[in-house]
This record gives structure tokens, sequence and C-alpha cells, in this order.
């Protein structure tokens, strides 16, 4: 039986960032994959030494499982899916091309999008990403009209991994690409995802609460 993992994320995040804090991505994993799982929290805009300890750039989320300790989304999602055949072939073709599309997605793709977001959302009068943002997705548009999951010829952790990063709203608004489109609404539509993104803003939603009660 696989034990249970504890996944840390903020105990309170304002309704802009709500079901996109990247918690998500391990909740997720955890319910396709069928792993138990509880999530603890830390106090947003602290960064206390404890908090340091465990994940050392102040950010969410990290992971424990058992006696090991890991930080970074990826790093704790690619340890999650050697859990379960579910989300990561046994085979090694299968797990081979469901490596390199989890890198992909956070190298090719999110490397670009992250910070052209972060400039559109500043208001920056010139953003200079826009062209190199512009191929990564027309690529991915390409790619996602010759197949249905990006590797292995079924859903793996790569596809919940660059349907998390394709997600975003203005990237989903930036350009026409129905491939991309259909592409992220399948993969959002499936049970798992439907109940981690709930759970997550559940959680924030109650932190709401918590903090009318207090005051604060």
């Amino acid at each position: 039986m696989t034990e249970q993992v504890t996944i840390w994320t903020f105990d309170w995040v304002p309704d802009g960032p709500r079901g996109f804090v990247r918690d998500l991505r391990l909740r997720w994993l955890c319910e396709e994959a069928g792993i138990p799982y509880i999530v603890r929290t830390v106090p947003i805009g602290e960064s206390g030494p404890d908090h340091l300890a465990r994940q050392p750039f102040g950010q969410v989320p990290f992971l424990n499982d058992g006696g090991l300790e890991l930080f970074e989304s990826g790093a704790c999602i690619l340890h999650l899916a050697e859990k379960s055949a579910a989300v990561m072939p046994r085979d090694v073709q299968g797990r081979a091309e469901t490596l390199q599309w989890v890198i992909a997605a956070l190298n090719s793709i999110e490397m670009v999008s992250v910070p052209w977001w972060f400039l559109e959302m500043t208001g920056a009068k010139e953003n200079h990403l826009t062209a190199w943002l512009e191929s990564r997705l027309a690529h991915m548009e390409r790619i996602l009209g010759e197949r249905e999951w990006l590797a292995a010829g079924r859903f793996t952790v790569a596809d919940l991994l660059m349907a998390d990063v394709l997600r975003v709203s203005k990237l989903r608004a930036f350009g026409d690409r129905p491939m991309a489109e259909a592409y992220v609404k399948r993969i959002t539509d499936r049970p798992a995802f439907q109940k981690a993104h709930a759970d997550q803003i559940a959680h924030f939603e109650a932190a709401d609460v918590a903090r009318r009660q207090a005051g604060t």
C-alpha cells in the first residue's frame, strides 16, 4: 500500500492565483495515481526559517514522503509519478518519451510563458518575449494536431504538466490555437483535475472565512 504523502502550500492566497498555485499539480497527480495525501500549510509572505529550510526560495509546493523531503513542483511530480504506472509508463520507450515531454513543458514552454505573462500583467510597453512565445506555441499547435497524447500513446504525467502550463487564461487567449485549446479542455475535464482544482479553491475559500473571523 502506498504511504500517505504531505503536500505543503500557502495558508492563503488572493483570488488571482487560486486554481493555479502549483500544489495543484501535486494534488492532481495524486488523484490520478491513487496516492493518498494530506495538505499542510505555511503562512504566505513570511518565509520563516522552517519554510526556507524546506524550500530555499520561500515558495510552494514542497513535499514530504516518509523521510524524504522535496521542493520544486517538477521534481515532486516526477517523484510521485514513479509510484504509479497510471501516469508513468514502465517500458523504457514510454518512460523516456514521458520524461522528455515533462522537461519540454517546464523548459521549452513554461520558461517562456511565465516571464511573458509577467511582463503582460505589469503593463510593459514592449514585450520582447512575444515572438519567442508565438513560435513555441505554434510548434505545440502542430504537435497537438498530430497526436492525442504527448507520450506512450496514452495519458501520462507529461500531459498533466503540459496541460497545466497551457491552461493559463491569458495564454489561452493569446492567438487562435484550436488544437491546444481542445487538448487543454480534454485533459482538464478529467475527474482527477476537477477534484484537485475544486479542493484547492475550497482550501483558500476556507482561509477567507478564517481570516474574516480573525479580523485580518
